[in-house]
């Protein structure tokens, strides 16, 4: 009997292993063919196959290498000349790197110039200006010029994608951590904060608004992303003292209600202008305490006149997204709460092993009601799929919830 069991235990074993190496090898073999050669992933068995967490460690490993790769091969050029081309437009771009490289791998600080309605020989001026303003401890300091010379320089639609593949890009050929990655800007660049740090506030572990002003932007999504606002006591224009005031009461009502959220500092300098003097320098070590909240417990989704697919751990169907609307979701433990989602009747949920366990039962409520209860399996598609829809190697997902929410 004991001899029996053994071969029973010894062959399932066997036939486990194997399996694992089926998926695994498969994998390996579809990324050895030449990129051009590979069929469509989903097409495959391996890629829909349910997979355990060592198996999805290793094809996060195995995709991401194969990513960079692609990338190290593709945009070397525009690396080299410092110019992010995309959608008919051009961004060039500047860094200065400062101090020794972390275990972990560089900061980035991406700040925008100020300038905007100009001759592009004024912006030009701007851009080289914005170069000799901050001296991170540690870091890159990188300056991209605005690819327009219109007053709206940093918070139109083509940014949001440029932004995306500049951190990729140095992520990749420079050894950025995609944890340490902050954003920052003056005058202009500072509207460019006010705008981009709310809609792409998952890619960032701290933004610094200096001297801008928001137009029609709000703080509601800088719930998992610590915000610096700076500007002088006589910046009368366009009111930009007045109103980053009262964004910061804004802010500070916000954590008020929400202790676990929306860090922020603000600081009216006594006296000054739209110049500074450089005071406003406070804010590189201030942002350079904060790492990113990747998959926050928390999620407060404000989408601007400029819409996103994804935000954290939340993604849209694209016949979903509008402008203005306002998605907030928790999770705790094997719970998943969806809160405010207006005009949406799918949402999308991302899942990995940082979040849940996969051997569990995971549950969605929407007011007070279980949407959605069971077990769900991680795949190498899912871990495929949301690598390459935002190339950021700390928001891959393995498993994906469809979920329908009935008004």
């Amino acid at each position: 009997m004991k001899t029996l069991l053994y071969l029973i235990n010894l062959i399932s074993f066997i036939a486990s292993a194997h399996a694992d190496k089926d998926t695994i090898g498969s994998l390996k073999e579809w990324l050895s063919l030449a990129e051009t050669n590979r069929s469509p992933i989903i097409e495959n068995e391996f890629a829909i196959t349910p997979i355990s967490k060592e198996e999805a460690q290793i094809a996060k490993k195995n995709l991401w290498e194969d990513h960079a790769s692609s990338i190290k091969a593709s945009r070397a050029k525009e690396m080299e000349q410092k110019i992010i081309s995309l959608d008919g437009k051009k961004m060039k771009f500047d860094y200065l790197v400062f101090g020794e490289m972390p275990e972990g791998g560089r900061s980035l600080y991406i700040s925008m110039h100020g300038g905007g309605g100009a001759p592009a020989q004024v912006n030009d001026g701007q851009w080289k200006n914005q170069m000799r303003l901050y001296k991170p401890k540690e870091g890159i300091y990188l300056c991209p010029r605005a690819p327009t010379n219109t007053w709206n320089l940093w918070h139109q639609g083509h940014i949001d994608p440029m932004f995306d593949r500049l951190i990729e890009n140095l992520i990749v050929f420079k050894k950025v951590n995609p944890e340490k990655v902050y954003l920052m800007g003056y005058s202009a660049g500072g509207d460019g904060v006010y705008q981009l740090a709310p809609r792409m506030c998952d890619r960032f572990a701290a933004a610094a608004m200096m001297a801008g002003h928001p137009n029609e932007s709000t703080p509601k999504g800088l719930r998992n992303l610590p915000f610096a606002l700076q500007v002088g006591e006589n910046d009368k224009s366009y009111r930009r003292n007045k109103i980053a005031a009262s964004w910061g009461n804004e802010l500070a009502k916000l954590q008020e209600k929400d202790p676990k959220g929306y860090i922020h500092f603000i600081k009216i300098h006594e006296g000054k202008g739209h110049w500074m003097n450089l005071e406003d320098s406070i804010a590189v070590p201030w942002m350079a305490k904060y790492t990113r909240s990747r998959i926050p417990n928390h999620i407060v989704w404000q989408q601007d006149d400029v819409t996103h697919k994804r935000s954290y751990w939340l993604s849209l169907p694209k016949d979903q997204i509008k402008a203005r609307q306002l998605i907030t979701a928790s999770r705790k433990n094997q719970r998943i709460d969806i809160h405010d989602i207006a005009e949406v009747s799918k949402i999308e949920i991302m899942l990995n092993d940082d979040m849940v366990d996969f051997n569990e039962p995971i549950s969605v409520h929407h007011k007070d009601k279980i949407i959605f209860e069971g077990k769900i399996n991680r795949s190498v598609s899912e871990i495929h799929r949301t690598l390459k829809e935002r190339g950021d190697p700390g928001l891959i997902f393995s498993a994906r919830l469809n979920i329908e929410i009935k008004k």
